[in-house]
C-alpha cells in the first residue's frame, strides 16, 4: 500500500523530479508532485511524494524532516486525508445555498 507524504517549505524553483530524488534515496517512490497556484501557475512550495510502502515513507521523513535546502529548513509529515468542504465539487454535501 502506498503512503504519501508531505513535503512543505520548498524552495519554488523544486520540481516534481528533485522530490522524486530525494526521497528515492529512502525507498521507492510511486509518484511525486509540486503544488501550483491556479492562477499564476507558480508553486505553492510545498508538494506530496508516495512511498511504495510505510516503511519507507517513515524513513523518507526520518530522513529528510529538518534538512536544509537551498536556504529553507524542510518539514516533511505523512499526509492527511483531505476533507471534502462545501462548494468544493463534492455530491454528497447539501449546497449552502438556496438554487
Amino acid at each position: 500500500m502506498n503512503t504519501k507524504i508531505y513535503l512543505g517549505h520548498l524552495p519554488y524553483a523544486t520540481t516534481a523530479d528533485d522530490l522524486k530524488t530525494m526521497c528515492a534515496k529512502h525507498g521507492s517512490v510511486t509518484s511525486a508532485k509540486i503544488v501550483n497556484d491556479r492562477e499564476t501557475g507558480r508553486s505553492r512550495g510545498f508538494g506530496f511524494v508516495e512511498m511504495a510502502t510505510a516503511e519507507e515513507a517513515q524513513a523518507a521523513i526520518t530522513g529528510l524532516n529538518g534538512t536544509p535546502m537551498d536556504g529553507n529548513t524542510l518539514l516533511v509529515k505523512e499526509a492527511r486525508v483531505r476533507e471534502a468542504r462545501p462548494g468544493s465539487g463534492d455530491a454528497s454535501m447539501p449546497n449552502p445555498r438556496p438554487i
